[in-house]
């Protein structure tokens, strides 16, 4: 119950946080003086870019968990020739810095086919360059999820009759599911602060607007209003995570 009450205190610490672009929106100004009016006034210029970075952090989960699953399976293929190409693929996503990869992503085309950049190409480049990267890491992490799973499992499932199709969604699938949630949960962690890398695209996320509120204010907390928005919503998503796999943990029933 501690751990649920301190998810919802973090949840509602961030819908608050939000709370002030919407009333914007609707046609109500902020009248205050003071530190109040100030955080306020902070809280609306920042909330464009915090829902930038929270459409950015979605959307990649969206793309990147399912095709590193499909990654994961070519990595594991018994065609030689996908597993290597797999295996090349995931080592140049973690070899290389994510942000070389967005510049690549962004400018590729128009290097390649001449293809006119647009302001809303920005948005998409970040994507395919978020989901890209991360569903190299999100392989691997399936990968050791899949090779934690006894071989005993598997033999089991033979005897019982099941198909490779079977065995795997109705045995391994959930086991490996239950054992790589840490490390999903890590890297989503990860994936909330490198939303700001977006930045090297001129794409503009809550800490690039910061950036530039900090320099022509001359004041360095709206950079830390936006520390602030990243840990909060790193506390709801380790508390959202940490329930899930409390309740997935069959040995705490």
């Amino acid at each position: 119950m501690k751990k649920q009450s301190k998810s919802i205190i973090a949840a509602a610490v961030l819908i608050g946080l939000l709370i002030p672009s919407t009333m914007t929106a609707c046609g109500f100004e902020n009248t205050g003086t003071g530190s109040l009016g100030w955080f306020f006034d902070v809280i609306v210029q920042l909330s464009a870019g915090m829902w930038a970075s929270l459409e950015l952090f979605f959307l990649t989960l969206i793309f990147s968990m399912p095709l590193g699953l499909l990654v994961c399976f070519m990595r594991r293929s018994r065609i030689k020739i996908v597993g290597i190409i797999a295996t090349i693929y995931i080592s140049i996503m973690r070899g290389t810095p994510l942000m070389l990869q967005l510049l690549v992503v962004y400018f590729g085309p128009y290097f390649l086919f001449k293809t006119p950049l647009s302001t809303e190409y920005r948005f998409y480049a970040a994507i395919i360059g978020f989901s890209l990267n991360y569903a190299a890491y999100f392989a691997e992490i399936y990968r050791s999820g899949i090779q934690s799973v006894p071989q005993g499992q598997y033999e089991a499932a033979k005897v019982l009759g099941y198909t490779h199709s079977q065995t795997f969604m109705k045995i391994i699938f959930p086991q490996m599911i239950r054992n790589i949630l840490p490390a999903v949960t890590n890297e989503i962690i990860t994936l909330v602060k490198d939303t700001s890398l977006a930045f090297a695209i001129a794409f503009v996320e809550m800490f690039t607007l910061a950036k530039q509120i900090s320099a022509a204010d001359s004041n360095i907390m709206p950079l830390f209003v936006a520390g602030l928005f990243y840990y909060i919503f790193n506390a709801v998503v380790s508390s959202t995570m940490r329930i899930i796999e409390n309740k997935l943990d069959y040995t705490k029933r």
